[in-house]
């Protein structure tokens, strides 16, 4: 695969078009004022059936969005008794919470893990075990545009809110320590990073891996790859409804949770990644509102980005944010 999208120095001082709603703020801030309207619940089993000796895991239910209960994982370094700073992560797209084997690294580097299961996802590539109870308008299949005709509505104000709640779910563990909490994802995990980075204003850092969900004006005609491809079928069938979707879906815009960056940032790119365009992941760095920010940047890869090598990249950088 050759280099598709802009040559890097562009990419370094590339702005997005997309337009933010007068109303953005107002918009998250009723939305996350009536998740909170619900008792978090946050129950946590141990479970003693999973074969792992060095990690404690705890089988996690917390109320989400219209305090719909979704599932996740607590791991922590085996015999654990003082708090402990978090990470919390976040799945890419169609995968889900999976099996707590799946998620040794962060427990074994010494940090509480919080993984949060997303909702409705979970079987495509890893299980999932949250239902979405919330129905749509008639969508493409996948998750891009169920609900798209309205902000209200649309499944990513799901996620998000799930995303917020799953942050204060971590912190609400008494082997947590809610004053040093970091979010991590990659592609959908990514973007849902960022929005949680916009979202919870006392973070210590976040780290956006080729995320997904960002700059859509440019990522819905410069790929034809899905997810984003996704909303081009849907148009593709519900002509003139272009710009209801795009309206829609400014609110959900990673660049446009980027500008609330608060805290220090560690993003990924990859140059011939197509299914997260490199112009699109440079749109919400560039726009990240924090001064302390980097981009590791993967010049012969593909949606896989660094893999291995962005973990290593991670550790080297995330723990001397959670122990400042």
């Amino acid at each position: 695969m050759s280099l598709f999208d802009m040559p890097l120095d562009e990419l370094r001082t590339y702005r997005s078009r997309s337009v933010e709603p007068e109303d953005f703020d107002a918009f998250w801030s009723k939305t996350l004022t009536e998740a909170r309207s619900h008792d978090l619940d946050a129950r946590f089993e141990l479970r003693t059936d999973t074969g792992l000796t060095t990690v404690d895991v705890y089988d996690v239910t917390f109320a989400g969005f219209g305090g719909h209960p979704v599932k996740g994982w607590l791991v922590l370094p085996a015999g654990t008794t003082r708090p402990l700073p978090v990470v919390v992560e976040f799945i890419g797209y169609g995968g889900g919470r999976g099996l707590a084997h799946q998620h040794l690294l962060w427990a074994s580097a010494g940090f509480a893990h919080f993984v949060m299961d997303t909702r409705a996802q979970g079987s495509t590539w890893q299980p999932g075990d949250t239902a979405d109870p919330v129905g749509s308008n008639p969508s493409f299949p996948g998750y891009m545009t169920r609900g798209v005709e309205d902000p209200d509505t649309y499944y990513y104000r799901r996620v998000f809110t799930d995303a917020v709640r799953a942050v204060e779910a971590a912190r609400s563990h008494p082997l947590t320590d809610a004053t040093r909490t970091a979010a991590i994802g990659e592609s959908q995990g990514g973007g849902i990073t960022l929005a949680v980075g916009g979202l919870v204003p006392d973070l210590v850092a976040i780290a956006p891996d080729v995320p997904f969900l960002c700059d859509f004006p440019r990522a819905l005609t410069v790929t034809d790859r899905s997810p984003y491809r996704e909303v081009g079928n849907y148009l593709k069938t519900h002509r003139g409804r272009n710009e209801q979707v795009r309206e829609t879906l400014a609110y959900f815009d990673g660049v446009h949770f980027a500008a609330r960056g608060r805290v220090p940032a560690l993003f990924s790119t990859a140059l011939e990644d197509q299914t997260c365009p490199p112009s699109t992941v440079f749109a919400a760095f560039n726009s990240y509102a924090h001064a302390e920010k980097e981009i590791e940047v993967y010049h012969f890869n593909d949606h896989e980005g660094g893999g291995p090598f962005q973990h290593a990249a991670q550790l080297r950088w995330l723990p001397g944010k959670l122990l400042a």
